[in-house]
């Protein structure tokens, strides 16, 4: 029976690795980042994988670079690697261990929003689609060759959250049948239109800042695709405020100015009413 070994750290890993472990594959090894401290330096944090691979007393490693790994790799004999938002690069000398190498569940439709952010760069800049991508880690970012794309609509109440699960749960759809035909030989893998790539590039805080000078529909966007981590903010009276939610308004007024008693505020190009909002420091209120 082949032997696989399964690379991820957050959420949006679990619902891949579970549907994995329901069909029976065999998972030799579950390999996510180390245990980070808590904000308040009190205790070591172990990643969503890793809690979820204890619960069902999977073998779990968390080498601080996964390049010193070659030894134990080449002992276990893996046929194949899949990696779900793992969080390393995967470098040569492990890429050549695995008997049909590593392929990587990638959250964009390659090859478009190669990165690390491909979710939220699509909310940020108003994709109308998105998907999953089946692809086969080769040397430079998410380049390799692809074995199939499942695409899904962008809904206009979609943000960080609810999108990931969609593509979460879409990749766990799909991974049985791909791991089957990659296991038989019977995968085809497609170069990619490499002059067509774009990047999403990781996030930074300051992205989050709100200008609203800006047209509505595109902040919304920044709200929608920065929401939990760094979210969206401006600042009032020296203090943040994190918009969570909002919805697009056709009322007209000066940016950055409220309209009404609803909190809607006027942007460079319609405006945009506040639904839910977070003061600093404070809990989320409608």
């Amino acid at each position: 029976m082949s032997k696989i070994i399964f690379l991820g750290t957050p959420n949006f890993a679990i619902p891949i690795l579970e549907k994995l472990i329901n069909k029976k594959f065999p998972i030799s090894s579950v390999f996510t980042q180390p245990a980070k401290k808590s904000k308040r330096g009190q205790k070591y944090l172990k990643s969503p994988v890793h809690l979820f691979a204890e619960k069902l007393n999977l073998n779990v490693r968390t080498p601080v670079n996964i390049k010193n790994e070659e030894i134990y790799l080449k002992d276990q004999n893996i046929d194949l690697g899949i990696v779900v938002a793992y969080g390393q690069i995967i470098p040569e000398n492990i890429l050549k261990i695995c008997k049909y190498g590593f392929i990587n569940i990638h959250a964009s439709l390659l090859p478009k929003y190669r990165g690390a952010a491909p979710i939220q760069r699509s909310l940020i800049n108003l994709e109308k689609f998105t998907g999953i991508s089946f692809m086969k880690i080769e040397k430079n970012l998410d380049c390799g060759p692809v074995c199939n794309q499942y695409k899904i609509k962008i809904g206009k109440e979609d943000n960080f959250v609810s999108l990931s699960n969609k593509l979460s749960l879409l990749g766990a759809d799909k991974v049985a049948e791909n791991v089957e035909l990659i296991l038989s030989g019977n995968a085809s893998f497609i170069e990619q239109a490499h002059k067509s790539a774009t990047y999403a590039k990781k996030i930074i805080k300051s992205e989050g800042k709100i200008n609203w000078n800006e047209n509505a529909e595109k902040i919304i966007g920044k709200i929608n695709g920065l929401l939990v981590n760094p979210g969206a903010w401006f600042e009032f009276e020296k203090e943040r405020y994190k918009v969570l939610v909002s919805e697009l308004s056709d009322l007209n007024g000066k940016p950055g100015q409220v309209l009404n008693d609803n909190l809607t505020i006027g942007c460079g190009i319609k405006s945009i009413k506040i639904i839910e909002i977070q003061r600093q420091g404070k809990k989320p209120q409608k």
